[in-house]
């Protein structure tokens, strides 16, 4: 799935491998195939510029920052004849361009990726990037350590 959508990618919206931030990946699912394409577009949740969007579908944005284009791909169905050893060699096999439905994103391009500070947890005492910190009776504590207030629905 990955190779394919990857190579979809690259040839409608003229990629290359991605060396910063150039292009950007939102997966709507978590499956194998994040593994392609962070080795053929570059795009990895390290550099930011690979994000998951988790709705359980093989779905994918893709956008070039280069010339501002974007794509949303969404996987045509499936002959449900074919086995899984058939179903994978079939994505391998055929044109990439007639594997996907291709349209406008509906997901807005994310910023780019920020570098955040960190704070130690007045509780555990580990670090935690200031951004997943929250003050509690005046002290700052980590998402782990934080109590929701759930007196409200």
């Amino acid at each position: 799935m990955g190779y394919a959508v990857s190579k979809a990618a690259k040839e409608y919206l003229e990629l290359d491998f991605s060396q910063d931030e150039e292009i950007v990946c939102v997966s709507e699912n978590d499956a194998c195939g994040l593994d392609a394409i962070q080795v053929m577009l570059g795009c990895t949740v390290g550099k930011g510029n690979l994000l998951i969007r988790l709705r359980g579908k093989s779905v994918y944005h893709f956008y070039n920052r280069k010339n501002n284009k974007s794509v949303r791909m969404c996987l045509k169905p499936k002959n449900n004849d074919l086995s899984r050893e058939e179903y994978k060699n079939y994505l391998i096999n055929s044109n990439p361009m007639e594997l996907f439905d291709f349209s406008e994103s509906n997901v807005e391009l994310p910023e780019k990726a920020r570098i955040f500070l960190s704070e130690v947890c007045e509780i555990c005492g580990e670090k935690s990037s200031e951004q997943f910190t929250r003050l509690q009776e005046g002290k700052k504590v980590c998402l782990d350590c934080y109590s929701d207030y759930k007196r409200f629905f």
